[in-house]
């Protein structure tokens, strides 16, 4: 009678473990699923950071929005730095 007792606790703890094992897996691959949904979401915004922030997006709002151009070549002037040594 002592071994059936011992038998069955035996079984009801594999049986246990072998449920939270199921369920520990179920919830690694939803966490899987996730990591992938968020890495193509990053891979999007970086994507929209990238184009955002063009030559020509910046150029385009600052004429736009600012008034701004380009300067022409006759519009620059380089300006000499004096040294610091005295």
């Amino acid at each position: 009678m002592l071994w059936l007792v011992v038998f069955l606790v035996v079984a009801v703890a594999i049986q246990a473990r072998q449920a939270s094992a199921v369920m520990t897996a179920r919830r690694l691959a939803r966490l899987q699923e996730q990591r992938v949904a968020l890495e193509a979401e990053r891979a999007a915004l970086q994507r929209q950071i990238r184009l955002g922030t063009s030559r020509k997006v910046l150029g385009d709002r600052a004429e736009s929005e600012l008034g701004l151009h380009f300067p022409q070549n006759s519009e620059l002037r380089l300006l000499k730095l004096r040294s610091r040594r005295r």
